[in-house]
């Protein structure tokens, strides 16, 4: 799962991005509007980081023009802006949920889950589609009520983006896309094959079907 921080302290950028990619997302990372809006423009996100106060403009313009072009992903404000003014105009310029700085960790991950599951339409802490649980703290797995398993963090990404976008088509591109950022150094397409492969044998070959010359897919319901 994919995230895009909107960050200008170099420092906090890099600690943000260490503490979320240990905890399975994979990360953009922008320090201006004009990148921010490109990265939003080209990439699919499932939720934004945005800082309010940016060197070439404000984050709550930003937040408003993409409210007005449509984007509809969770966003979480991050700010050192902690007046309960501040708050107001944030929330009320389209952002999900308002957090300042100093901040922290644990609370950080905690409203990222809640706006994540929240989307999905969930409100216990795991992931549900076809018989899988998927719990997004411990990185671990559970099939037909079966004993749970730990994931590698791959695994639990490539899962994670899957269960949250059932019965569509992803491309060996896509998925990638998901799992690695965009600074990273390209990876072969066929890990995708090789962690789907892993996948299966763990929750069963007829879960993740394949479309060839198109993708995979995670059904949402097994047939009997």
């Amino acid at each position: 799962m994919k995230l895009l921080l909107l960050e200008d302290d170099d420092l906090l950028a890099e600690s943000l991005a260490e503490l979320l990619e240990d905890n399975g997302y994979r990360l953009d990372v922008s320090s201006n509007l004009n990148d921010a809006q490109a990265f939003m423009a080209t990439e699919q996100y499932a939720l934004a980081i945005l800082d309010l106060g940016l060197p070439d403009g404000s984050g709550v313009d930003l937040l408003k023009r993409w409210r007005k072009g449509q984007v509809d992903i969770p966003i979480l404000i991050l700010t050192a802006r902690d007046t309960w003014e501040d708050k107001v105009v944030g929330l009320r310029s389209g952002a999900d949920d308002y957090l300042t700085k100093p901040f922290h960790e644990a609370e950080l991950l905690a409203r990222l889950h809640a706006l994540l599951r929240r989307r999905q339409g969930a409100s216990h802490g795991y992931l549900q589609v076809s018989g899988i649980q998927l719990d997004e703290e411990a990185q671990r797995v559970c099939c037909d009520g079966e004993q749970w398993a730990s994931l590698t963090a791959t695994e639990f990404r490539l899962l994670r983006y899957l269960m949250h976008h059932p019965d569509r088509v992803h491309s060996k591109a896509q998925l990638l896309d998901q799992l690695y950022a965009l600074e990273q150094d390209a990876a072969a397409p066929n890990l995708v094959e090789v962690y789907i492969a892993r996948l299966r044998r763990r929750l069963g070959k007829d879960l993740i079907q394949t479309r060839r010359g198109q993708g995979y897919l995670l059904v949402s319901h097994r047939s009997s």
